[in-house]
């Protein structure tokens, strides 16, 4: 390989990832998946249901992560452990993503187009607390089970 065919190779896998953390997210799950194999599967399943309902009106297929930050953190943390943290933002509520170890990955940045988000010394989220929205627990498991179905 010379080194103009990998640099093309890399020009082409930053353009299929985006979400922050994808190049140094390379830790794996009960099932060998990397957050980058796993962002492969959830961009089937991330749909207008699965998104936060005061953001629906908003989401749309060029914008597949908008609204799903929490239970897609949530399940990550299910797949791969560590910490569920949240960024506080402009209105109040805060964008999860996780931090495994040494590694900090966020599947759903990508709704923010190109602002960056500060993920240093942001607080651990509580399940229970974000989990106490029932349609939030419904539409995690939703995601769970369709991603499921997809292993």
């Amino acid at each position: 390989m010379t080194a103009t065919t990998g640099r093309a190779v890399t020009d082409e896998v930053k353009r299929m990832y985006r979400f922050y953390g994808w190049d140094t997210a390379n830790i794996k799950d009960s099932l060998g998946r990397t957050p980058r194999e796993l962002y492969d599967l959830l961009s089937g399943i991330w749909c207008e249901y699965t998104c936060a309902p005061r953001m629906r009106r908003n989401w749309s297929e060029d914008n597949r992560t908008l609204g799903q930050c929490s239970i897609t953190a949530f399940l990550m943390q299910d797949l791969f452990g560590g910490k569920v943290c949240g960024v506080r933002l402009g209105d109040g509520n805060y964008h999860c993503f996780n931090v495994v170890g040494d590694c900090v990955f966020d599947l759903t940045s990508e709704q923010f187009g190109d602002e960056k988000l500060n993920y240093e010394d942001c607080p651990e989220q509580a399940r229970e607390a974000h989990f106490a929205k029932e349609e939030k627990r419904q539409r995690y498991e939703y995601l769970k089970q369709h991603l499921m179905n997809l292993s």
